[in-house]
């Protein structure tokens, strides 16, 4: 048991002990804050999560921020204006995000239509007409040519 412990991987914390504010509100903050804000090298991970120099950077600035008065939504205006929307893990509702929203929806709608519009073409579809006798006595003399 004590073996398998020991092989079991921890979780690593990014966050150096020098970077950890002495005030625990103020902490707790920029922690809230730094798992919302993604590491511009790693990109699918949060600045609290990763070991990137960028991302020991930016959580420095975050805390910067934080004991210079601003507040949370201070702190991501100021980080967007510098890197983009691109440094939120969640991006915002705006006006150049719109596609990104809407497309999951947009897709669904034009499915939709598609598979109703296929079903209901197939319905439309007359059934094939019947074979004339002289068509049913030419495949019958095939057929028995071939036995």
């Amino acid at each position: 048991m004590l073996l398998l412990l020991l092989l079991t991987p921890l979780p690593a914390f990014a966050v150096n002990p020098d970077e950890v504010l002495k005030d625990a509100g103020l902490e707790a903050r920029a922690r809230h804050l730094s798992t919302q804000l993604r590491c511009m090298v790693c990109q699918n991970q949060s600045i609290d999560d990763s070991n990137a120099e960028l991302a020991k950077d930016l959580r420095v600035l975050v805390r910067e921020r934080i004991v210079a008065g601003d507040s949370d939504q201070q702190v991501i205006d100021y980080l967007v204006s510098r890197y983009g929307e691109f440094v939120l893990l969640k991006p915002r509702f705006s006006e150049k995000t719109l596609l990104l929203w809407a497309a999951p929806v947009g897709l669904l709608l034009v499915g939709g239509v598609a598979v109703f519009v296929y079903t209901r073409k197939r319905k439309t579809l007359s059934p094939a007409a019947r074979l004339t006798a002289e068509e049913e006595a030419r495949i019958a003399r095939l057929i028995d040519s071939e036995n």
